[in-house]
């Protein structure tokens, strides 16, 4: 830390004020000390056989005075260091002060610089810490806040235009503004598929804000891994072989069993083989595996379709994110699977990622064998 000249001189006269005083204590005690031997016989007699007694040839090495001026001066160096040091220190302390009042006053991006010893170090440490705390919740509040808004945001978009062509088609029915009747089935065919849309993307919010939130209810039971990909498997066979995919299942070793919510791990890889199918382009295999690394299980669904691009793959997981190319309403996908299977993932402690080459998409999940409580 370094001092300003103000306080280097403030060190200097408490340095200087402090010798004074010591000096005149001093002083006074050898004066009182003199007049006590004066008017004692006795202690005087006592000090000058002690005297005469310590000696080296004709050497004198004692006197009282000398340990007098010996004994005040090891007291006097250790009371100016005691002072100096405890000035010293005040003076850390109000550069400390002076700190966190530029911090307070809005220098967020500010720490304190300067490096001391002992427990002022301990309380520049803190202090440091504690705004880097407050600064890490101050940006999550924020981008909380800009979630939520682009949440709302996202979502009155998504539903404005497909409720805004149903009262269309409605309202060309309510004044019979159609000339047959294969007109007014044509409206509320359309009609009816917008609402369809309408309802797959309430479904989907309502999923992805009950797996997100703080304390979601989970289910925990023991899961044979095995059984769970065959089924799924199954259950998507029909609409792979409509899109000429074909689907398979393995796992590695066929008795592996995980601890897991059942119903939202089914609706994890629901999610992802959706996905697949849906922008799997080209493709004509998915393929659901799941093998043992020591505590945990790792499943892949892949498929053999068109690459995403790497300009993509960071913003997969966001919310309403679609690939532009491939991505769009008419493919029927609200932008939210894959993040509900990213809040799904991390409920269970694991980690999702993405690997895209131009012969597989893999969807990699790491998931803990065993459930733990956080």
């Amino acid at each position: 830390m370094k001092l300003t000249g103000r306080e280097k001189s403030e060190l200097i006269g408490e340095g200087v004020l402090t010798v004074i005083l010591l000096l005149l204590l001093n002083l006074s005690i050898f004066i009182l000390l003199n007049g006590a031997l004066k008017s004692n016989p006795g202690l005087s007699s006592a000090v000058y056989i002690i005297k005469s007694s310590v000696h080296v040839g004709r050497f004198q090495l004692w006197s009282y005075q000398n340990v007098f001026i010996v004994l005040m001066g090891i007291i006097d160096v250790w009371v100016v260091y005691w002072r100096l040091e405890r000035r010293y220190k005040q003076m850390q302390l109000r550069h400390i002060i002076s700190e966190l009042h530029y911090i307070a006053d809005g220098h967020f991006d500010h720490r304190i610089p300067f490096e001391l010893s002992g427990d002022h170090q301990k309380v520049v440490d803190s202090v440091n810490s504690l705004v880097d705390s407050v600064i890490r919740s101050m940006n999550e509040e924020h981008q909380l806040k800009q979630s939520k808004d682009d949440l709302i945001t996202n979502v009155s978009h998504d539903i404005r235009t497909p409720l805004t062509s149903i009262i269309g088609y409605l309202r060309l029915i309510e004044d019979h503004q159609y000339r047959k009747m294969d007109d007014v089935f044509k409206y509320t065919h359309t009609a009816y598929l917008k609402s369809i849309q309408m309802k797959s993307l309430v479904d989907d919010l309502f999923e992805y804000t009950k797996v997100s939130q703080s304390d979601p209810h989970m289910k925990i039971n023991a899961i044979s891994v095995n059984p769970m990909l065959e089924q799924l498997a199954a259950s998507f066979e029909l609409e792979a072989s409509q899109k000429g995919m074909e689907i398979s299942s393995s796992c590695d070793p066929e008795n592996l069993k995980i601890t897991g919510d059942a119903e939202k791990l089914g609706r994890l890889f629901n999610n992802l083989i959706s996905n697949a199918l849906k922008y799997g382009h080209g493709g004509h295999n998915i393929y659901l595996k799941a093998k043992k690394e020591d505590s945990e299980v790792v499943f892949e669904v892949s498929n053999d379709g068109e690459a995403i691009p790497q300009s993509a793959i960071n913003k997969l997981f966001d919310r309403f994110y679609r690939v532009e190319t491939s991505r769009s309403k008419a493919t029927g996908g609200t932008g939210l699977g894959l993040a509900i299977a990213q809040s799904i993932v991390e409920m269970h402690r694991g980690s999702i990622k993405v690997i895209s080459t131009d012969k597989l998409t893999s969807f990699i999940v790491r998931i803990p064998i065993q459930y733990k409580e956080v």
